[in-house]
């Protein structure tokens, strides 16, 4: 069995992020004004405050050090975004206006850009890392062998790898199972060809990014 402070440090921030994210959507079908119908407007500010505590505070368990291939994470970032643009913006699948739209808030300029702030937060620095650990850190490696910090980062083995790639895409929305199972199968690619889990993290980071802009840019708030 794994270290019980290890096993929490892999795990706790995802199983924080998928709670509340599931919290978030019961309380869309009770309807029941603003606070209800619209949580995401104050559970994702949680989210992201809730899980960067995690991070900081499981950090040493990570044993984070400086990326490995830097430019080869952040090509591959690219790549994946354009992977996930694709559809929409080059063969002319239907657009996404459905979502987290900050606009509702364009006529109180603080509120806002605290809005777009803490999004971008969650979406840039957040997700990535509470991820990317999950994933690839704990998962990847976890279906390898039950006490998974014993597996050097960046070990293959095709069970895991299929495993991992299909939960990490069919944990996305529906609309997105194709890019995210192919996203899946790269983001372990860049686990394996790295052995580096902040080059995971700076790769999913790049992307993550980029989508964030493009939303922006196009409305289409059902990619957030």
């Amino acid at each position: 069995m794994p270290d019980r402070r290890k096993f929490l440090a892999y795990t706790l921030p995802m199983v924080t992020f998928v709670v509340l994210l599931g919290l978030s959507g019961a309380l869309h079908k009770i309807d029941r004004g603003f606070l209800f119908r619209s949580s995401e407007y104050w559970i994702y500010p949680v989210q992201t405050i809730l899980c960067g505590i995690l991070l900081i505070w499981f950090r040493r368990e990570y044993r984070l050090q400086s990326p490995k291939g830097a430019w080869f994470a952040v090509a591959v970032g690219v790549a994946v975004f354009v992977l996930w643009i694709a559809p929409r913006q080059f063969f002319g699948f239907s657009i996404r206006t459905v979502g987290f739209n900050p606009d509702i808030f364009a006529g109180n300029p603080l509120a806002y850009w605290a809005t777009v702030g803490l999004r971008f937060l969650r979406l840039v620095i957040v997700v990535p890392f509470v991820e990317e650990i999950f994933w690839r850190g704990f998962l990847l490696r976890y279906f390898i062998r039950e006490d998974f910090d014993h597996v050097p980062f960046g070990t293959f083995s095709w069970p895991s790898f299929l495993i991992v790639t299909l939960i990490f895409g069919l944990s996305h929305s529906v609309a997105d199972w194709p890019a995210a199972i192919l996203t899946g199968a790269i983001y372990n690619g860049v686990a394996y060809r790295t052995r580096s889990l902040s080059s995971c993290v700076v790769t999913h980071a790049i992307t993550n990014l980029l989508l964030g802009i493009w939303i922006m840019q196009t409305k289409q708030w059902g990619f957030w």
